[in-house]
């Protein structure tokens, strides 16, 4: 049965409400028809089966196991205790009892059924939250650093982080009418997209604020990247702009490959929204839409030139960048533990497993998170590397947090026996998502368990090494970023990628192809081996296998190094 293809479908979807709405009243399935399981995305939701039930279903001639993923738009990733408790509220009574970091900085939700999932919705739009664009071919979540140390800073770049997800947010009143029962807008006068248009972009766009000296976005793995640049005051000056990252690929295509964003100026504030816009139009415009998997943003620009889009976007934003300004990135990962702020305000920020907030034999975090927020004061932050920040907390009331954080075990940064669990990240991956050939999240506690003998064995116990394992070549976990990386080929089966470095700025290597566990490890030995004998004071594992010359740069078009210039 051949289907329409997506273009056609977000053509004639009346300005993405499709006939979800009915589709949601029949009680026959499940399941949503093919038009509106790709509607729903821009609503925020995937539609999903568990896979691990899937044959056995089938030999009993029932339909899959439908069920949806849910995903709440929350530029910045920051939560109220009030929302945070909500969201518990929603997790235990419609999803799978457990809440999801992202490494997009915010929540999803595992789980739901079709019949419960408008009075999901409704619920999620309670708690003053929604899913409008948290999927689909529009801007995604706007990612904005944690930076909890520069409070002042902080705030300014969290406010941008909102003004661009506001200002990207489809105009469609569709999401209102369907999941909050809005009166609906007349046929005749069906709104208009003044930035999207009819068909919306070609694909996804993602874009991410990022604070030197931390790159705790990856902010090159976004299609549009802003670095802020802080004046002699501590003020923010504006941004430099970097376009073109990101991380999708497929496995044995060379025309498919993930790309690390190129800075090709600054802007200040009060240019920021137009620069945007003219990346987003630029795309919309150019952005290939008959091959979806060549449809992203880095793929226009490698298409047409940099030069070309750079001088479309100045010409459509009625201005010329200005030269990039230095800016130096110390690495991109979180900081654990306690912080001051310079307001005088604490921040503990925790380690989770793969972001999953669940109760556990022996670590119950959904109920010790639970607890702090019935008692906590400030707010809770989402990291990009699936971690949250406790924040805006008194220094009289870190005791109390305290005795909650070791009542349910929640500090993954004191349990973890090795620094690299400390911040590995992996994708969900099976058993829910449809495009997972191998397991991940479910992979790298295992994983964890045989690679530590080995790092026992050379003294590397507490090196600081970055793993991500992605269970498919698509890439939500930034595998291609890491210093090690596994990339699932087929189940018990990855393709093994070495060589990125800790600031997020240059990309992995694949060093080997479609192999097993055991052979992982044995390539892996004797480079940890010749690491821990030969390594220089301070030198990161992925910047030592370049040096040593045991890997290169991959062969695929990439901006992964950063102009020296820009180093101040």
């Amino acid at each position: 049965m051949s289907h329409p293809s997506v273009e056609k479908i977000k053509l004639d979807s009346r300005r993405l409400r499709g006939n979800i709405a009915e589709d949601l009243l029949d009680a026959t399935t499940g399941s949503l028809s093919f038009e509106d399981q790709r509607t729903i995305k821009f609503h925020g939701s995937y539609q999903q089966d568990d896979r691990d039930l899937r044959d056995e279903r089938r030999r009993q001639k029932l339909e899959p196991a439908h069920q949806f993923m849910i995903r709440i738009r929350a530029p910045g990733g920051v939560f109220t205790p009030q929302q945070w408790l909500k969201l518990d509220q929603i997790a235990t009574t419609y999803a799978n009892h457990s809440l999801r970091v992202t490494t997009r900085q915010t929540f999803q939700i595992h789980g739901v059924i079709k019949r419960e999932l408008k009075a999901t919705m409704q619920a999620i739009n309670s708690a003053a939250m929604d899913t409008i664009s948290a999927c689909g071919d529009v801007n995604r979540n706007v990612l904005a650093a944690s930076n909890p140390l520069q409070s002042a800073l902080h705030a300014q770049v969290h406010d941008w982080a909102q003004r661009l997800s506001l200002h990207f947010k489809p105009a469609t009143r569709a999401y209102y009418e369907i999941w909050l029962d809005e009166e609906k807008v007349a046929e005749s006068g069906v709104e208009h997209e003044p930035i999207y248009g009819d068909a919306y972009l070609p694909r996804k766009f993602k874009i991410a604020v990022a604070v030197p000296p931390y790159n705790d976005v990856d902010v090159f793995a976004n299609d549009l990247g802003l670095i802020a640049i802080v004046d002699g005051s501590g003020n923010l000056a504006g941004f430099n702009v970097a376009i073109g990252g990101g991380m999708g690929a497929s496995h044995g295509i060379a025309a498919h490959y993930p790309r690390v964003g190129n800075v090709i100026g600054f802007v200040t504030p009060e240019q920021t929204l137009a620069i945007a816009e003219a990346a987003i139009t630029v795309q919309r415009d150019l952005g290939d839409r008959i091959e979806r998997k060549h449809a992203r943003f880095k793929y226009t620009i490698d298409d047409h030139g940099s030069e070309k889009i750079v001088a479309m976007m100045q010409q459509r934003a009625g201005f010329s960048l200005q030269p990039a300004r230095p800016f130096h990135f110390e690495h991109n990962g979180d900081r654990f533990g306690w912080i001051e702020g310079e307001d005088g305000l604490w921040h503990l920020t925790l380690s989770l497993p793969c972001g999953r907030i669940a109760d556990t034999a022996g670590r119950p975090l959904l109920t010790g998170l639970r607890e702090i927020a019935k008692v906590h004061e400030g707010e809770f932050r989402m990291t990009a590397n699936q971690n949250v920040i406790i924040a805006g907390v008194p220094a009289a009331q870190r005791a109390r947090i305290d005795a909650l954080v070791a009542e349910h075990t929640l500090d993954r940064e004191n349990n973890a026996p090795t620094a690299i669990e400390r911040t590995a990240v992996a994708c969900v991956a099976l058993p829910t998502c449809a495009l997972a050939m191998a397991e991940a999240e479910r992979y790298l506690p295992g994983f964890l368990g045989v690679l530590e003998p080995l790092l026992d064995r050379h003294g590397l116990r507490e090196a600081p090494i970055l793993l991500r394992i992605s269970g498919c070549p698509n890439g939500c976990s930034r595998p291609y970023l890491a210093e090690i990386a596994l990339v699932g080929k087929a189940p018990g089966r990855y393709n093994l990628f070495l060589g990125g470095d800790h600031r997020g700025q240059r990309l992995n290597t694949l060093y080997r192809d479609n192999i097993t566990e055991a052979q992982i490890l044995e390539a892996l030995e004797p480079l940890l081996a010749r690491y821990a004998g030969e390594r220089e004071t301070g030198e990161r594992f992925g910047d030592f296998l370049h040096r040593a010359g045991i890997v290169e740069l991959p062969p695929y078009p990439t901006y992964r190094q950063i102009p020296v210039e820009l180093q101040p």
